[in-house]
């Protein structure tokens, strides 16, 4: 009994087999017609292949060199500081990595795919987002663009592709998905970076300032942290949406920073607003002319004994709540100059509206 049980198993799986091979599944199955050793591969593979040859000639290695005297023979020379990913973003030679990886260096380099190397000119950093815009001078057949995708059409479980130099082993390609949106992350100057994209797509040292792309090879983030305790992947990489850079980058291209708005006022020290006990933005003193002078916010007063008194405490802009400099700065990127904002104080214990003009940083 147990032997014609046998049988009929093996017999239905054969036959299972050759019902296979004469209908192949055309969902899973695409025939590659330059891999005779590989005939089929699943839609997704070859998802992964296109994605891979298409972005790759638009992704470069980043060198950051810098100057060091040997100690005895006081000889000036160039040493390797450390390596990342960057890519193309503008056939004009624009390159976009990530400021941590082109930090304190004397001299940047490019790689290309072709393995051509280009000393790179820092146009524009923004610390504060972890981004710096580079520019190299090169033939065009290396200044291959990458293409822009949508940052804001991204949901959790979506497949994403990583492709970067992890470990100075370059154009290496990693896979994996959205793992959440809106996190948010510390930049190398302590600001807070928002909106950032979650994935588990392998991101290590050296993947830094590399492209995080959709399924259709396009860019929707810059790959920029992981969370690790050894250093090493995790499941845990943080990349800057593309929509963030779509609205930095032309402000670093022409102005060589973020262009941010002003209200012309002067912060009271982090030491000072603790000891006076300040909740929100203490306000030091106001620049003559500008909108907050204009609008009647006063700074800190001294009475005739010598005691120090807090002026307006700024607690909310546009009824967004303001608790230190990093939530001021932030909402204050979004807004340009000449933007008319409500500004909310307290003021000896009672709270103040103003309305204020945007200027624009002198």
């Amino acid at each position: 009994m147990t032997r014609i049980l046998g049988a009929a198993i093996i017999l239905g799986i054969v036959a299972a087999a050759v019902l296979a091979t004469n209908e192949p599944d055309t969902t899973y199955m695409v025939e590659v017609a330059d891999s005779p050793a590989s005939p089929f591969l699943t839609n997704d593979e070859s998802n992964n292949i296109a994605v891979f040859k298409s972005v790759g000639p638009s992704v470069v290695f980043v060198t950051n060199t810098q100057l060091r005297r040997q100690r005895f023979s006081l000889n000036v020379l160039e040493i390797p500081r450390g390596s990342g990913t960057g890519f193309v973003w503008h056939e004009s030679g624009l390159i976009v990595t990530n400021y941590h990886v082109i930090l304190g260096a004397n001299k940047i380099t490019i790689t290309t795919e072709s393995g051509n190397s280009y000393d790179a000119e820092l146009v524009g950093k923004a610390p504060e987002k972890d981004i710096a815009l580079l520019k190299i001078n090169a033939p065009d057949e290396d200044l291959v663009a990458i293409p822009l995708g949508d940052s804001s059409t991204l949901s959790v479980g979506r497949k994403v592709l990583a492709i970067g130099n992890p470990f100075a082993l370059d154009t290496s390609l990693s896979v994996g998905v959205v793992s959440a949106l809106g996190r948010e992350i510390k930049s190398v100057n302590n600001r807070t970076i928002k909106n950032v994209i979650q994935t588990d797509a392998a991101i290590n040292p050296g993947n830094s300032g590399g492209p995080l792309l959709n399924s259709m090879g396009k860019l929707v983030g810059v790959n920029t942290q992981i969370y690790s305790p050894s250093g090493a992947n995790a499941g845990i990489g943080f990349a800057i949406p593309v929509n963030t850079l779509k609205l930095i980058i032309p402000q670093l291209n022409k102005h060589g920073r973020l262009f941010r708005p002003v209200l012309g006022i002067e912060m009271l020290s982090d030491y000072w607003a603790r000891r006076l006990r300040a909740k929100g933005i203490a306000i030091l003193s106001v620049k003559r002319g500008l909108a907050a002078d204009k609008a009647g916010i006063i700074g800190v007063r001294e009475d005739r004994r010598g005691n120090i008194h807090l002026g307006d405490v700024i607690i909310a802009i546009n009824d967004q709540s303001v608790t230190n400099e990093d939530s001021l700065l932030s909402l204050l990127e979004n807004l340009k100059p000449g933007d008319k904002v409500k500004v909310t104080t307290l003021r000896d214990e009672e709270i103040q509206n103003y309305e204020l003009t945007l200027t624009a940083p002198e």
